[in-house]
């Protein structure tokens, strides 16, 4: 995880705001095909969706935070599911506790 490319990812409302909805999708998302988006994920029609933006720019946000080590992408079927990646969130954590 490199802290320059994860600062940009985060400096995006619209890409915060999936990192936050992501923490608890049951919260913000109906459940889709019967998944469990707490250990698969969200799926990014549903992602889309929330953002009300076209598929193409939600795509584009999430290839960023994932490039950014924040999701992780997971493929079944027809459909990518994203969740958050608490390991690298936590990672973040603890670099901006004794870093900065």
């Amino acid at each position: 995880m490199e802290p320059i490319e994860v600062f940009k990812a985060l400096s995006n409302e619209s890409r915060l705001q999936i990192l936050q909805w992501l923490k608890e999708p049951d919260r913000h998302f109906a459940p889709h095909e019967g998944i469990d988006m707490n250990t698969i994920g969200v799926c990014v029609s549903q992602i889309t969706d929330k953002l009300k933006m076209t598929q193409s720019t939600a795509s584009q946000y999430l290839t960023i935070l994932l490039r950014a080590g924040l999701i992780k992408a997971e493929r079944i079927g027809k459909y990518t599911y994203y969740k958050r990646d608490e390991e690298a969130i936590g990672k973040l954590a603890d670099f901006l506790k004794t870093e900065i």
